[in-house]
């Protein structure tokens, strides 16, 4: 058999189950770290329930994902996971679904585990939403998220650190309200409000136009110029202020980056 007809025969096997997002749905990928429990508690002992330096490790990981092929608006990191928000008209790949999965989680793992000198894996999914509504809501879920898993971490850790067994922790904050989970911490000397709002909220991370110093050798004059430059957000509204400000993001990015479909 010649190989160009051995190529269209297997060829087959591995593109009959393509599929490719629908033109007009925005994507939203999610990716999540994999047994990241046991790398970040076990192999690697962050602190608890927050470290700046695994926080770091993350939005550097982010920034990659929004510079590695894909028009990416914006980046979103709580904890281990990460949530990317694609161009309306991005058409990568012909939007098929297992590129995109594979390359970002590929591209993740990659480069999270060479800033860690550690394997480390994460998996991915997408959304595929057909209104900006939605986007708004998908996005603050995971802000929300972002607070509750927060208010329930330091709670825990708190209770370990005050000589609770794992499981007389949990049992400790199951069931508490929200005021009372707050309380705890109080009794504790710390008030959940005044922590740090990335902790809280999570970190956006997005295209900002900077202007640069520059020189033009033709005329021999200093010049400002326009350069696109990722900006780290620790500071990120919530409830309401927050979709307005995803909403605000995708109406700036479709007016000045009006790409055309491939």
């Amino acid at each position: 058999m010649k190989f160009d007809d051995l190529d269209l025969k297997m060829r087959v096997y591995e593109t009959s189950q393509d599929r490719c997002i629908l033109p007009g749905m925005y994507i939203v990928a999610r990716i999540d770290g994999r047994s990241f429990t046991k790398l970040t508690k076990e192999m690697h002992p962050f602190e608890t329930p927050f470290d700046e330096r695994f926080r770091d490790l993350m939005v550097e990981t982010v920034k990659h994902l929004m510079k590695c092929g894909f028009n990416v608006i914006y980046g979103f990191t709580e904890s281990d996971e990460i949530s990317l928000l694609f161009h309306y008209n991005e058409y990568a790949f012909s939007r098929k679904t297992r590129k995109y999965i594979s390359i970002l989680a590929g591209e993740a793992s990659a480069k999270f585990s060479s800033l860690l000198g550690d394997v480390g894996a994460f998996d991915c999914r997408l959304s595929e939403l057909p209104n900006k509504q939605l986007v708004e809501d998908y996005f603050r879920w995971r802000n929300e998220d972002a607070h509750r898993n927060a208010l329930n971490a330091h709670c825990y850790w708190r209770l370990r650190k005050d000589n609770f067994s794992q499981n007389e922790a949990t049992k400790k904050i199951e069931g508490l309200s929200i005021a009372e989970k707050n309380e705890l911490l109080f009794q504790y000397g710390i008030n959940f409000n005044e922590l740090p709002n990335w902790q809280k909220r999570g970190i956006g991370i997005y295209w900002k136009n900077v202007k640069k110093a520059g020189y033009n050798p033709k005329t021999q004059e200093n010049v400002s110029v326009d350069r696109r430059e990722l900006f780290v957000d620790y500071e990120l509204p919530m409830r309401e202020k927050y979709n307005e400000f995803i909403a605000e993001l995708i109406d700036y990015n479709e007016k000045t980056h009006d790409f055309k479909l491939k």
